[in-house]
């Protein structure tokens, strides 16, 4: 499998996620450029992401770009029943649902937030607010250290991330703070975020 990696990116989540798995080898890396980045606006020809954004992951039996799905895959592959509860196991309802609430709600709640424009009611009706965000994510968070309990999980990876890199869009919350802090701290998040950096210097002086 490749993964196709820009620094500091959403593909860093899937680094952090093969770190946390031990299964670094188990996927080459190869490190472009995106389309929103200031270093230029046309997508690089290396990357086959349809929209020249990262991550992307080719499987060798097709291209996965959603950072969901791949993290999902990539802790079922390497991670089942550590950093992802078995098909069977009661609560893989509920880390799924984890998942697809990044993508589906967090998202765009986040997005539209840093964007800085008041959401229309359509938007509120759909996705809610940061409130309504912060609320959902404390529920859970007061109750254990991580999403899924006690256990870090491939969930806690996904969500975590633009909290930590954008701390100014963390909920003012003690119990979501903590957690971002817990997530931070892990020494595989530690160390892709030294080899980002170390990867955009690179870049910067080339």
């Amino acid at each position: 499998m490749k993964l196709y990696h820009c620094p500091n990116t959403r593909s860093s989540r899937v680094l952090w996620l093969l770190e946390e798995l031990n299964a670094r080898d188990k996927v080459a890396v190869e490190t472009v450029t995106i389309a929103s980045e200031p270093r230029g606006t046309l997508a690089d020809p290396r990357n086959p992401h349809p929209e020249g954004k990262v991550p992307c992951l080719d499987t060798g039996a097709g291209e996965m770009t959603e950072s969901g799905a791949i993290i999902g895959y990539l802790a079922d592959l390497h991670g089942a029943g550590t950093l992802a509860p078995h098909p069977d196991d009661p609560q893989r309802g509920v880390y799924l649902n984890w998942l697809h609430y990044s993508g589906g709600v967090m998202e765009p709640v986040l997005t539209q937030t840093f964007g800085g424009q008041p959401a229309s009611e359509l938007f509120t009706t759909t996705f809610r607010d940061t409130e309504a965000m912060a609320d959902r994510l404390d529920a859970t968070l007061t109750q254990h250290p991580y999403l899924m309990g006690d256990d870090f999980t491939a969930a806690d990876v996904l969500i975590a991330a633009p909290f930590i890199w954008f701390a100014a869009m963390t909920p003012d919350r003690s119990a979501i703070k903590d957690w971002v802090t817990r997530c931070a701290k892990r020494p595989a998040f530690v160390k892709i975020s030294e080899e980002d950096q170390a990867l955009m210097a690179m870049q910067t002086r080339g």
